[in-house]
């Protein structure tokens, strides 16, 4: 049986197994690798605060990743395939991982993140 999400170091857990499979990854892997050159070293715990942050309430994050992704789109256009790829990735890693309300919590969270950001940058959508 495998244990749900409970802090830090299973976020930490989670998304070092999330961005390994997206780094190679034929859909999704090059924003990383090609158009933004992610330094990983920088990224990662960005990422740990982010994801901490939306499944505890920490506050533990304190930037604008809407923003981020739109330059990133102006830079290499997204489209409704990669947010699926992306999210689909996600939910892989968290199923493969973990189990229990928390992994359920951040899965719906990732599908809001991911729809959200979709209807903003591809359907340019301004929020209601």
């Amino acid at each position: 049986m495998k244990k749900d999400i409970e802090s830090i170091n299973d976020i930490k857990i989670l998304i070092d197994a999330f961005y390994e499979k997206v780094k190679v990854d034929t859909v999704i892997g090059y924003f990383f690798s090609e158009i933004t050159k992610v330094n990983w070293d920088e990224h990662l715990p960005i990422m740990y605060s982010f994801w901490e942050n939306i499944l505890f309430h920490t506050g533990s994050y304190a930037g604008n990743p809407m923003k981020s992704h739109m330059m990133l789109n102006e830079k290499s256009p997204m489209n409704a395939s990669h947010f699926e790829r992306w999210l689909e990735i996600f939910n892989e890693t968290v199923d493969k991982n973990f189990e229990g309300v928390n992994a359920e919590i951040i899965k719906q969270r990732a599908m809001a993140i991911a729809t959200t950001m979709q209807i903003k940058i591809i359907y340019k959508k301004p929020a209601m």
